[in-house]
């Protein structure tokens, strides 16, 4: 039987992938833009609408889920909940932004700018 897989494999392992998605969604909310290669921000911005869009029912239950997703440095979990919750209230969907921005010169790999949006 032929299986589709969703998402990419970076051409990592499953672990090395799940922790790079939790740094790179910890330092997107922190810092609210960041700057990575083409398909680590795909794959990053599936990983943090998600995230966004639990953190959305604000309950307890909510904020569990959403810990465990991400690592809870520099209050980050305060920022989801407090700022980003007030500002994509009304919203459904559509939290980050991919913008393209050439290729890095070392290994010519195509870079782009992921943005939360306002």
């Amino acid at each position: 039987m032929i299986k589709t897989y969703n998402g990419s494999k970076l051409g990592v392992t499953s672990s090395h992938k799940k922790a790079m998605l939790r740094n790179l969604a910890t330092e997107l909310f922190v810092h609210e833009t960041i700057i990575t290669t083409l398909p680590k921000a795909r794959e990053l911005v599936r990983y943090s609408e998600k995230l966004l869009t639990k953190a959305k029912r604000d309950d307890l239950s909510a904020i569990r889920a959403v810990n465990k997703k991400i690592n809870n440095k520099n209050n980050v979990l305060k920022k989801i909940f407090g700022d980003l919750l007030l500002r994509y209230k009304g919203k459904n969907g559509g939290y980050t932004q991919i913008i393209k921005v050439g290729v890095r010169r070392g290994d010519a790999a195509n870079m782009a700018i992921v943005k939360l949006m306002v």
